[in-house]
């Protein structure tokens, strides 16, 4: 055993408290052919609505572990208390996994006792996250597949979420990152790369879905490249510690 691993599985056993506490704000993820909900991301924000940063900014080393735990288990109860349908997305910190199979057990009884099924969960990469040893990430992905979990690559353009790592893995969904979504109604060049990204992702069987749409010409364009499933304020905003609402002329 690894001294990571002795490390994470150390953590799990003692079960710290955190000593801050954060809440979750949940927002759709719209399908727009059928006018639902396709999903909730889960996303971390203060006990009083305050930013991710917020939070974020108190983890470090020696927390990481029990935050991503505490995550999975309070995402998890929050949807289920709200009864959320569809899918529900979970942001994870791979560089706090140590082994799949061992730190996905609290995410398991979580949705069992919460009532929740393991197949409405997806799985993506936190904004932000360094990730640190793809080949681990690829692993963890992987895992979590056969574990019965959708997986998505957040933030697809930007950073490590490119090319290299979708020729490694193909999960479920890729998120294209919200710069290439801003302002795309009036950038060829933009329009260019996103039609390039969903003809990729179609020959792979990936769903393509684009975050961060504010406005009616970009959620037109976007549609027009062939997304179908979109995210963003134009829709709704994160509700903190409830469900979002579609504004029905968001829909167009």
């Amino acid at each position: 055993m690894t001294k990571l691993t002795s490390k994470g599985c150390l953590q799990c056993r003692q079960a710290e408290p955190l000593g801050f506490e954060f809440a979750f704000a949940y927002q759709p993820i719209v399908e727009l052919s059928t006018r639902q909900i396709y999903a909730h991301e889960a996303l971390v924000r203060g006990p009083n609505g305050e930013s991710a940063w917020s939070v974020l900014s108190k983890v470090n080393e020696d927390n990481r572990y029990a935050f991503d735990q505490a995550c999975r288990v309070a995402a998890i109860e929050g949807a289920a208390r709200l009864d959320l349908q569809g899918y529900l997305s979970i942001n994870f910190l791979p560089n706090a996994v140590y082994m799949p199979e061992a730190c996905i057990q609290r995410t398991l009884q979580a949705a069992e006792e919460s009532g929740f099924p393991t197949e409405r969960i997806i799985f993506e990469v936190t904004e932000g996250e360094q990730v640190q040893d793809r080949p681990h990430l690829v692993n963890i992905f992987r895992e979590y597949r056969r574990f019965g979990f959708q997986t998505a690559i957040d933030d697809f353009g930007a950073g490590y979420a490119g090319l290299n790592l979708l020729a490694e893995y193909q999960p479920h969904i890729i998120k294209i990152d919200m710069d290439l979504v801003r302002g795309i109604d009036t950038s060829s060049a933009k329009q260019a790369i996103v039609r390039g990204i969903v003809a990729i992702c179609r020959d792979l069987n990936v769903k393509v879905l684009a975050e961060g749409i504010e406005t009616a010409a970009e959620r037109d364009t976007l549609r027009g490249a062939g997304i179908d499933l979109m995210q963003g304020y134009l829709f709704c905003k994160p509700a903190l510690r409830a469900a979002g609402v579609i504004d029905p002329a968001a829909w167009g």
